[in-house]
């Protein structure tokens, strides 16, 4: 045999064998590739929850602002006034009421108190009532829940992690907020109303009950394990989908999985905040209002549900564009279609006599740069927003494709003039 031809026969054999060895690999490293998609995936809402009780946890003006609109909810002021009355009427003498008055404050109590009819009890406590309704939805129960709220890091920690001895803390299984200056207020007010004998009450503390579970102290330590989680847990998820995405022989599809993926994932836990709700209030005492306890609940995932819009909203934005850009004949005729519509526009300004003058060769020159150089500031855009909503993903998402319309337009070339004999 021939040399040249024997050389030829072992490039062959070398060939082969590669391809063979490929042909192992790839099945490993799609099945790699597809786990690290599905673990992003599965973290993707553990990581929406971690960084929320990170961010509220961290950041005091952030936790202020989640519960402030509770001070101002109608369940939560009628549950204060119910409780803040009967701490006031507990301690309250009503055999004494009248004649262990002074003479001149009994023209006042008796005109106070109108036509006692057959319950002294029941008139005393509507008046006691309208007096702690009317504190509650004054500025005194606001101050009060604010200051609950408004301290310095370690008074949020004792409202979230039972500590310390603030007016808002986290008990064995409650989440209560102290109403004793409420009470204090609605005392002065029943002796400044002619019932003198509301200044002998001693002081009262009443707790208006937030939250009840018998499983608090538990979740009250996956909140302070969340707290760790809460930077790296989302750093990690998008890691690894990243790493599924590059090891992918077909990458565009990994990434429209992935982000498809990631966007059911987290709107998953969007469901589950909605059942929660329907089985946490079902399964309150007797003694507590449903709708106080559903307002605190709304309030508090708030924030979370808007978390969760964003991150649907982003899945949803980067597959329809990974879709867009790809080979698919649908695809295509989506970028054909946009590229004729805008072909049109530029047709009509060339017709009006409108002239891009140096702008079009350089946009043309450049386009590549341009393109990418918006997507990078959209996505810089994202990054430095404060707190986006999915709105804003949406918002900035129609802008992008309005500034890559307006370089199309600019980078498409110019019809020659009709020379006029």
């Amino acid at each position: 045999m021939d040399e040249p031809e024997e050389l030829e026969r072992l490039r062959a054999r070398v060939a082969e064998l590669e391809a063979r060895q490929r042909s192992r690999r790839r099945p490993v490293r799609s099945l790699l590739a597809a786990l690290l998609v599905v673990l992003g995936c599965v973290l993707a809402p553990l990581s929406v929850v971690a960084s929320w009780s990170a961010d509220v946890i961290g950041d005091t003006g952030r936790y202020v602002k989640t519960v402030e609109p509770l001070a101002d909810d109608p369940d939560i002021q009628r549950e204060a006034a119910r409780r803040v009355t009967d701490a006031v009427m507990s301690h309250l003498d009503l055999t004494a009421l009248l004649s262990g008055a002074a003479p001149a404050e009994r023209p006042r109590l008796e005109q106070a108190l109108g036509k006692l009819g057959d319950s002294l009890e029941d008139a005393v406590r509507s008046f006691v009532q309208d007096k702690a309704q009317s504190v509650i939805a004054s500025d005194t129960f606001h101050r009060v829940w604010r200051d609950a709220n408004r301290r310095v890091h370690s008074a949020v920690e004792e409202a979230l992690t039972g500590s310390g001895d603030g007016a808002l803390r986290i008990d064995t299984d409650t989440v209560t907020l102290d109403l004793g200056p409420v009470v204090e207020q609605v005392k002065q007010r029943l002796v400044d109303d002619g019932m003198g004998v509301a200044a002998k009450i001693p002081s009262v503390h009443t707790n208006l009950t937030l939250v009840e579970a018998e499983d608090i102290g538990r979740v009250r330590t996956y909140f302070r394990l969340s707290q760790l989680a809460g930077t790296w847990l989302p750093v990690l998820s998008v890691a690894l989908l990243t790493a599924g995405v590059l090891l992918a022989r077909n990458r565009r599809r990994a990434l429209i999985a992935g982000a498809v993926g990631f966007a059911l994932a987290t709107a998953l836990l969007g469901v589950g905040l909605t059942v929660a709700r329907v089985l946490y209030l079902d399964a309150l005492p007797a003694g507590l209002s449903q709708p106080a306890a559903g307002s605190v609940y709304d309030v508090l995932t708030r924030f979370l549900r808007r978390a969760v819009r964003v991150v649907v909203a982003l899945g949803a934005v980067t597959a329809l564009a990974a879709w867009l850009t790809g080979p698919g004949p649908r695809a295509t005729r989506v970028r054909r279609l946009w590229t004729a519509c805008i072909g049109a526009v530029r047709h009509v300004a060339d017709r009006a006599g409108l002239r891009t003058g140096p702008v079009g060769p350089f946009v043309r020159r450049f386009r590549g740069w341009i393109v990418w150089g918006l997507v990078a500031a959209a996505v810089l855009a994202y990054l430095l927003w404060s707190y986006p909503t999915g709105w804003v993903v949406f918002g900035l998402a129609l802008t992008l494709l309005f500034a890559l319309a307006v370089v199309e337009f600019l980078a498409a070339p110019s019809e020659d003039p009709v020379s006029v004999p």
